[in-house]
């Protein structure tokens, strides 16, 4: 599994002009599954997001975690993560998982990081989606699971 993780101030995702989820401070999570991911790639990335000290302390240095400030998730599954562009000028998209076995993981993910005491709102999985977002510092990372090579 993939995750690309912007810590955020507010951000936002809508499905045809409806908004499906929406959080005030905390992480977008961009999420990508591919074919040789399992709940224990899910799991190790869960318990890494919970536990990652990317927010301030009082002295200005990043010493807390998304838990010690009270933060949200909002989650959006992201097939192109696994774009492979190193030939042509059109990504390749074969690493990325079927929608089939993509889906249960990418909410399992969701359902571990609720179990952590996140408050977690998604997107809409396989829809045309809209993200807005006002990024945090900017802090951007980006997380891979064991089985991914990290």
């Amino acid at each position: 599994m993939k995750v690309v993780l912007q810590r955020s101030k507010s951000a936002q995702v809508t499905v045809d002009g409806v908004t499906v989820g929406r959080i005030e401070h905390g992480f977008v999570l961009f999420v990508g599954v591919t074919h040789e991911d399992t709940e224990q790639d899910a799991r190790y990335l869960a318990d890494k997001i919970a536990g990652l000290r990317v927010f301030e302390d009082d002295q200005g240095k990043m010493n807390l975690s998304i838990l010690e400030t009270g933060g949200q998730v909002l989650s959006v599954s992201q097939f192109t993560l696994y774009g492979d562009c190193r030939k042509g000028k059109r990504p390749n998209f074969m690493a990325a998982a079927r929608p089939e076995q993509a889906e249960p993981l990418y909410e399992r993910f969701n359902a571990m990081l609720r179990e952590q005491g996140l408050r977690v709102e998604t997107g809409r999985f396989g829809a045309m989606m809209d993200v807005s977002l006002v990024n945090d510092g900017p802090v951007t990372l980006i997380l891979e699971s064991r089985g991914s090579g990290s």
